[in-house]
């Protein structure tokens, strides 16, 4: 996270603003969070999840799309929210500049007062998959930016990827945007360089250890190896959610004025259950109570020693509209508010 700290003994006007619209950049702090994820015909209404995150101490999480009684719900909660437009209006949001003035307007405005925004995230991993849309994500985040800006708001934006947008990402030092993200991924890194904002990446180690888990040891995807089974060159890696973290900064690097760029975990977690190879309630715990800790160790990685990251897990729920399997398993809550385990915030 690119942070910024502020002398308290003066306020300047941005700080004023900062104030006057309750953005926060919480600067010098590493935040850990949940992603509120909406995917089932079971989940409690947002009134009882907001009240429910206050009670377990969850001060922060991501929403992937503007939902208003969502947004409402936040007002006054003191959580700091990440607010993400739908996939499906990337497009109109990067060709209509007048599009994006009215979802500013509608999702952002008229909750700024009572509801603290860190990021605006265009789409969520979009590209590699759909590159037809990825092309409008750079042109949908200044427009969005525009329009915060005429509103006089300064919350930043940015955009969402998975790892799949690296080509190479083993070792991590040879990481690089693989040939078809490189020219949607070149841009935008250049757009948040400029701005001082973070990329948003999702990290699971999960999928890649039960993928193979004949040469991803469980406890090097657990945090829990004794010594390091990846060295590259002057580095150690003791996880691999450090690895996969420092391969997104090697790629990005490799991009003109990228050194500059941040990144925020926007998604990371592991499946309770679903059948699959890993999937435990043991894992899971394991797991999530240590990238929690990793994050807010101020750590950070190899790469990056003492730059702490911001780590978001997924999910609150389990959602039982998402595919069969480990899918509807990453919840750390049942939709009756019951916890599937316990990880503490």
């Amino acid at each position: 996270m690119e942070d910024s700290c502020c002398q308290l003994s003066t306020i300047s006007p941005f700080l004023m603003l900062i104030f006057l619209s309750t953005i926060t950049t919480l600067a010098g702090a590493q935040l850990t969070g949940v992603n509120y994820g909406m995917i089932g015909d079971n989940i409690p209404p947002p009134d009882q999840v907001i009240s429910h995150c206050k009670s377990k101490n969850i001060k922060n999480l991501r929403l992937f799309d503007p939902n208003q009684a969502a947004l409402q719900a936040l007002h006054g909660s003191g959580i700091t929210v990440i607010l993400g437009t739908l996939n499906q209006d990337v497009q109109p949001l990067g060709t209509d500049a007048d599009f994006a003035k009215t979802w500013v307007a509608t999702n952002v405005i008229p909750h700024t007062t009572s509801v603290t925004f860190r990021y605006i995230t265009v789409g969520n991993e979009v590209i590699p998959g759909d590159i037809a849309t990825g092309q409008f994500i750079l042109p949908a985040m200044q427009n969005l930016q525009t329009a915060l800006t005429a509103a006089g708001l300064s919350i930043p934006v940015t955009t969402v990827v998975p790892t799949g947008v690296l080509g190479v990402s083993f070792p991590p030092s040879q990481s690089v945007f693989s040939e078809s993200s490189l020219p949607i991924m070149g841009p935008i890194i250049s757009f948040l360089a400029a701005k001082q904002t973070p990329l948003l990446v999702n990290v699971y180690p999960y999928f890649a250890y039960s993928g193979n888990p004949k040469d991803v040891s469980l406890d090097y995807a657990l945090f829990t190896a004794t010594k390091p089974p990846v060295i590259d060159g002057k580095l150690s890696y003791m996880n691999l959610f450090d690895a996969v973290v420092d391969a997104m900064y090697s790629a990005i690097e490799k991009v003109e004025s990228g050194g500059a760029v941040g990144l925020v975990v926007s998604e990371t977690g592991w499946p309770s259950g679903g059948g699959a190879v890993g999937a435990s309630v043991e894992n899971a715990l394991t797991y999530n109570k240590n990238v929690v800790a990793h994050g807010k160790s101020n750590a950070g990685t190899p790469k990056r020693p003492g730059k702490g990251l911001d780590v978001y897990v997924f999910a609150l729920f389990n959602e039982d509209q998402k595919p069969a399997g480990t899918e509807q398993n990453f919840g750390l809550f049942y939709p009756n508010l019951t916890q599937v385990y316990h990880v503490d915030f």
